[in-house]
């Protein structure tokens, strides 16, 4: 693939367009609570670009900011008209500069990339069977600095 290709992607209702230049820096399977309520799925799969890599053609996005059990600020931005998850950030020293795509909102082939891992098992659905190169019950970064709410405790 070339670092020139160009993919492109957007929101349900096609309100919120992008496109990505080259290939993710890194893609996962996240199985976190996080993921799995702002996906209402079992896990979200992000392919993380760096940001001058993404290009928005709009932004009629709402945004959902808090922090997490690591104390990063996650922001999720929303179609305002369908509310398709498209992209996020969060601030976590790994993840400076990168934003995470939704993988299934490119067109299709919209899983034209791989996917090397699996974070945040601890609070994998038991009836999914994913097989990556990579798996980590939480995330090779995470350090938790303060207690979550109980409905967001994945290692229960």
């Amino acid at each position: 693939m070339s670092d020139k290709e160009i993919h492109q992607g957007g929101c349900a209702c096609g309100e919120n367009r992008y496109e990505t230049t080259g290939y993710p820096e890194r893609a996962r399977v996240c199985h976190c609570r996080y993921c799995q309520l702002r996906s209402g799925s079992p896990f979200g799969v992000g392919a993380w670009f760096k940001e001058e890599n993404v290009k928005h053609h709009s932004q009629n996005y709402n945004q959902y900011k808090f922090v997490t059990e690591s104390g990063n600020t996650f922001e999720t931005n929303f179609c305002k008209k369908c509310g398709t998850s498209v992209y996020w950030t969060i601030s976590a020293p790994a993840l400076k500069g990168l934003t995470a795509i939704a993988a299934a909102t490119f067109d299709p082939p919209s899983f034209w990339f791989g996917v090397s891992g699996e974070i945040f098992t601890r609070s994998k659905a038991p009836y999914i069977d994913i097989k990556c190169e990579e798996q980590f019950e939480t995330s090779p970064t995470y350090n938790p600095t303060k207690q979550d709410e109980d409905r967001f405790d994945g290692s229960k």
